[in-house]
């Protein structure tokens, strides 16, 4: 049963593909815990999912406590999830159209007041989004009221996830003398312009260490590339997957960042690093039109020639486009410098805004009349 002593939120996540929707839950779930005081518990249907993420997770357990969150077992069977002792929290997260169960909303619709309930959606940087925040949307048949909960890089959004201390351990934590090498971090889905990538790389005459995290494309590099020997200038290490309390430095260490999905792409930002984003590719190239609507936003200040460079990298590895990423990576480390003054400008700017967990509970405050 929940504590009539602490505020409470209970987050519902369905893992679809990859690390994206239990990542950004955890992420929030332990924001919430630890920096809000709520009584937080998170439901996730695939705990190993959960777990590459937080080693100490037991994935044996259905229920158990972790960084002050309740991790719960989400079973398939709607009658599973709910036993007669649990009460719906005071506020309650649809992750990502995720769907809560049946009964679980019929014990929200006996509650008086009935918990804030909201949707927390995919990010997006298109225009629509500010209209969208935080829209009504009643249930047909009980007396409850979803809103949805959008992140966004705007004014009128639910803005990103941010830690409070966070831009204080990423300072303290970059070197303030270049290193010798430029680092590079390839994080990404499978993509056919690797081999080129690198290629290009390697035939740079500055020397380039390569970090290539455990996944699809390290299997890639070692299936396509492994045996071919590397040049003096180049050397290429297979990461081990790490904790997401962890990724942030991995982000820190590296001078240029190639990242996937939306926690990633998040951090990446936050890492005020020259980056590009692998963006998930969907169903009739629709995600094309959210990475340009990305694009628009973040290159606004940019000088011509480095707005170019950006533009050309993003489009050539989303398109895994073979024959321009060679010359769209040399014109990228070309103009590095700008890119990398306009990737601190563009932090600082996002952060104005307000981070999404406190922006959440100043909503669910009001509503809750708390």
């Amino acid at each position: 049963m929940k504590s009539a002593a602490r505020f409470s939120c209970d987050i519902f996540c369905r893992v679809v593909d990859n690390f994206g929707d239990v990542g950004v839950t955890w992420r929030l779930a332990r924001q919430l815990a630890g920096e809000f005081d709520v009584a937080t518990r998170l439901f996730v249907d695939n705990l190993p999912s959960l777990a590459k993420l937080v080693p100490e997770l037991d994935v044996q357990m259905h229920s158990q406590k972790l960084n002050m969150v309740d991790v719960q077992l989400w079973q398939d069977e709607d009658a599973k999830l709910i036993d007669a002792e649990l009460i719906p929290a005071d506020c309650v997260i649809e992750a990502f159209q995720c769907a809560l169960p049946n009964s679980y909303m019929n014990a929200m619709a006996q509650l008086t007041p009935a918990p804030v309930w909201l949707n927390l959606d995919y990010l997006s940087a298109e225009s629509w989004v500010a209209k969208h925040h935080l829209l009504p949307s009643p249930h047909p048949q009980l007396a409850l009221t979803k809103y949805f909960f959008f992140p966004g890089f705007e004014a009128g959004t639910g803005g990103l996830l941010r830690e409070r201390n966070l831009f204080l351990k990423r300072d303290a934590a970059v070197p303030h003398v270049k290193a010798e090498a430029l680092r590079v971090l390839i994080f990404g889905y499978a993509n056919r312009a690797l081999s080129a990538l690198i290629a290009a790389i390697e035939s740079s005459a500055k020397r380039t260490v390569i970090t290539l995290p455990e996944g699809k494309l390290a299997e890639q590099y070692l299936q396509v590339i492994g045996a071919k020997p590397v040049n003096a200038n180049t050397s290429i290490h297979i990461q081990p997957f790490v904790p997401q309390i962890e990724f942030d430095a991995l982000l820190w260490a590296n001078d240029i960042c190639i990242v996937r999905g939306e926690d990633s792409f998040v951090r990446a930002q936050w890492a005020a690093k020259p980056f590009v984003w692998h963006i998930y590719p969907q169903g009739e190239g629709a995600h094309w039109q959210k990475l340009t609507a990305f694009l628009d936003r973040y290159c606004v200040g940019l000088e011509t020639h480095a707005e170019t460079a950006v533009r050309g990298l993003w489009r050539a590895w989303n398109a895994e486009d073979t024959d321009a990423i060679a010359a769209t990576w040399n014109s990228f480390v070309m103009h590095r410098a700008a890119i990398e003054v306009h990737a601190r400008k563009w932090a600082n700017d996002l952060a104005k805004q307000g981070d999404l967990a406190a922006n959440l509970m100043t909503f669910v405050e009001k509503s809750a009349k708390i």
